[in-house]
């Protein structure tokens, strides 16, 4: 057990993303009781979940904030040879919890803990339930036996109602000095990709999608306005060991919807019998005054999936963007990549964010595709032109000519 005062953390630099504060990476270290460090941890951290109120469920996402500590309740195990543990506490009553194992050539989180507590009304705003709720789940966080476990690209960890997202990690239990090792074992999302990756078996494409108006709205209104058609596509792997890649389109007469609204955060949730859940997180970048879809997560059920459970979030987005205000408009179909297997096709969207006067638009900002599309038809109307007005002055100077050698004598 680490002795009073043994843990300690340093907050390091802010990580920048798009523009996009995440929270304060720190170190945070475990000591025995002789004021050894047993573990070390350098990460940065994202908490998105869903909870009751009586309203219906909401979704949160939050930070691991830069006043989090290193729990007493850590420990070295004995002789910093047996199981260890690495505890995170911040907010109002939130823990983190890392518990550590090994072998002769290994060691690894073999579980990862979050215990949330529903009485935080500052995260957790009209909660139905109170107390303490915990989620755990084990993890592919694994290394060599005195090397950093290191992973500078995104590392998710899915805990039932709970998704974990580490960024920018090095960690390492079982120190053999008061450091992270020099040497590193790297992560699979930080390897590079194989040269000849297989290749999904092509399916056919699923006509377009219907496109529905959904809205969102809080205590002060409507907060979302969005009306457009939504496709999954989704590459994962068969009960009978093949890579496919399919495309499910959302039936909003098979759908419900709904959300919730804070000052800067805008949520649409939808749900139907195999799509348990599908989350659009809008934010409003109050310094810059744009709005834009910042996460999105999807929870969706695949009967003939070697796991039925197919699950993928992304927090670190910057699409359909506006000025707070505004509405993004786009005719042509739209394809956001989400995770390497997950990618969110939107068709005929419209959608506004925010400072929306009632059920109406507001400005429209056209995107790209819209505006290069348009580009193509006045170029070839240009073109067009300019050869019929070659043709005519061919025609004029020609003619002219003709009437030169038909002069009277």
């Amino acid at each position: 057990m680490a002795a009073p005062g043994g843990a300690r953390r340093r907050p390091l630099l802010l990580l920048l993303f798009a523009g996009l504060v995440h929270g304060a990476s720190a170190v945070f270290v475990v000591k025995d009781g002789n004021g050894t460090a047993c573990i070390m941890a350098d990460f940065s951290a994202t908490f998105l979940t869903s909870y009751d109120t009586r309203s219906g469920p909401q979704n949160k996402s939050f930070e691991l904030p830069a006043g989090a500590e290193v729990s007493n309740s850590s420990s070295c195990g004995k002789e910093n040879a047996s199981d260890s543990s690495l505890v995170i506490t911040f907010g109002r009553g939130h823990t983190l919890t890392l518990t550590f194992t090994r072998n002769a050539t290994r060691y690894k989180v073999q579980l990862m803990r979050f215990a949330y507590n529903l009485s935080d009304t500052d995260t957790f705003p009209n909660s139905s339930f109170t107390g303490v709720k915990t989620e755990e789940s084990a993890t592919d966080i694994k290394a060599d036996v005195n090397t950093t476990y290191r992973c500078v690209s995104e590392t998710q960890v899915h805990m039932g109602s709970v998704t974990v997202t580490l960024r920018a990690a090095a960690i390492q239990a079982y120190l053999s000095s008061s450091n992270f090792s020099r040497a590193e074992t790297r992560c699979e999302q930080d390897l590079p990709a194989p040269t000849t990756p297989p290749q999904p078996a092509p399916t056919p494409a699923p006509s377009s999608p219907v496109v529905f108006r959904y809205n969102v709205s809080g205590s002060n209104g409507t907060c979302l306005l969005a009306s457009m058609g939504l496709q999954l596509n989704v590459t994962y792997r068969t009960v009978d060991n093949k890579t496919v890649t399919r495309e499910f389109n959302v039936n909003p007469n098979k759908t419900t919807f709904g959300g919730n609204c804070s000052t800067t955060l805008a949520t649409l949730s939808l749900s139907s019998e195999n799509l348990l859940l599908l989350v659009l997180q809008f934010v409003m970048n109050e310094s810059s005054s744009k709005v834009f879809l910042q996460g999105v997560q999807l929870n969706l059920t695949l009967p003939d999936a070697e796991d039925v459970s197919f699950t993928a979030t992304n927090t670190s987005l910057r699409a359909l963007q506006a000025t707070a205000g505004n509405s993004y408009r786009c005719n042509a179909e739209q394809r956001l990549q989400v995770t390497s297997t997950f990618s969110l096709n939107l068709f005929r969207v419209w959608v506004q964010a925010f400072r929306v006067d009632g059920d109406k638009f507001g400005p429209v900002e056209e995107c790209q595709l819209d505006e290069n599309s348009m580009l193509i038809p006045i170029a070839v109307g240009g073109a067009l032109a300019g050869l019929v007005l070659i043709v005519l002055l061919a025609y004029l100077i020609g003619r002219k000519r003709s009437h030169a050698g038909y002069q009277t004598i």
